[in-house]
């Protein structure tokens, strides 16, 4: 049965490497201040829980792909979200099904559990299989990182783990994705 994933498209390819157009969704986020390979684990659990209907609307909502880690933001009271590093922190999302907007989205019951839009944005990819370490991550880091400063674009904001497979899933099958958001250079 296949997961829903945010809608987007592809631009360019070349190997392990694309550069997608998203379209704007919508998240429900957690942060967790673990180290990066039990983040997942320990915020898994609350978001499962939202989803499973831990929600003031006491909804179900279908699971989707993938799951996102990023370098923890502390999350504003207000909007827009500020971007600021925060030591050993993570964030980690599920994606809402496309059905959902920020307004239609039910309200979580955990506090630690916010909903939040993610605009539409031109994002670089970079796609491998292994196991879910932060070496892993950061070795694919520093390969997007390359490709992105080849092809003349500018970073935009903090990479981001995207995890596609249940953790039963064996490593070598496992689709994991690095994603910064990027913007081209202007043309002179």
């Amino acid at each position: 049965m296949a997961i829903e994933e945010p809608s987007f498209k592809v631009l360019e390819q070349d190997g392990s490497f694309e550069l997608r157009e998203y379209a704007p969704y919508v998240v429900a986020e957690t942060r967790v201040e673990a180290a990066f390979e039990d983040a997942g684990s320990i915020a898994f659990q609350r978001l499962f829980s939202y989803i499973s209907g831990n929600n003031v609307a006491q909804q179900k909502i279908a699971m989707t792909a993938p799951v996102t880690q990023s370098r923890g933001e502390k999350i504003a009271m207000t909007a827009p979200v500020s971007q600021v590093a925060d030591g050993r922190a993570f964030l980690v999302a599920f994606t809402l099904p496309a059905t959902y907007t920020l307004a239609t989205a039910p309200r979580p019951l955990d506090s630690t559990v916010q909903v939040r839009a993610i605009p539409a944005q031109l994002i670089a990819c970079w796609r491998y299989s292994g196991r879910w370490t932060a070496s892993n991550y950061r070795d694919n880091e520093v390969l997007l990182r390359e490709r992105i400063k080849a092809r003349g674009l500018i970073a935009r904001g903090e990479p981001v783990l995207a995890r596609y497979n249940p953790p039963f899933t064996p490593w070598f099958m496992r689709r994991n994705e690095v994603l910064i958001p990027v913007a081209r250079r202007p043309v002179r």
